[in-house]
């Protein structure tokens, strides 16, 4: 399987609406704290705005709802994996990401099969507290190794100067947050973001 090289993630259905039509094609749907009812519309709704620019959506951690609303992938982080029922999303046909930060998770992550595998954080991240110490460059080639042919997502603290470099140490895509919802412009940034990584795509 092929990911595009740009992975953009944010946590509204209208994010993806400001973002998606200016050329996205893979992004997340990540939101961590609403009531079933509003989660249901914001999913409903970028789906719509995916199929509708030809993006594909991956839904975080909800697996029960996106099989419900008909999504085809999931991102589960680790303890996401441990309350989940993997069989029941592989019978519902959808694809699965997977998180890892250390070993440990790395091997939990290959035992699953999954249809890439995110590593993170490469570099300082201000999108939450992480346990985990930033990874660095090398460490992409070597959890590159160990995944192949999966595909390698890296993520955290990334920017565009950033990309050439996370690449040529194997990653397939570059996963973004902060760099480009908390920018001043965030449509001129994701432009940056597209052109940037039109060379791995």
């Amino acid at each position: 399987m092929k990911l595009d090289p740009f992975y953009l993630i944010v946590d509204s259905a209208a994010w993806i609406g400001r973002l998606v039509p200016l050329g996205v094609k893979l992004v997340q749907l990540r939101i961590k704290d609403m009531d079933a009812a509003r989660l249901r519309g914001e999913i409903r709704e970028a789906k719509a705005i995916c199929a509708r620019f030809g993006c594909q959506l991956i839904l975080n951690d909800h697996w029960r709802l996106a099989i419900e609303e008909g999504c085809d992938f999931i991102h589960l982080g680790q303890e996401d994996l441990a309350a989940a029922d993997i069989s029941t999303i592989r019978r519902a046909g959808l694809k699965v990401g997977l998180s890892t930060h250390d070993n440990i998770e790395l091997e939990t992550a290959v035992f699953r099969e999954p249809d890439y595998v995110a590593l993170g954080p490469i570099y300082p991240t201000i999108l939450k507290q992480m346990k985990w110490a930033p990874q660095g460059l090398e460490q992409i080639t070597k959890w590159k190794k160990r995944v192949a042919p999966c595909p390698l997502v890296v993520i955290g603290g990334l920017n565009p100067d950033r990309l050439p470099g996370v690449f040529e140490h194997g990653a397939d895509c570059a996963a973004v947050v902060t760099d480009i919802i908390r920018n001043a412009n965030p449509e001129a940034r994701t432009r940056e973001w597209l052109d940037a990584t039109a060379p791995w795509r």
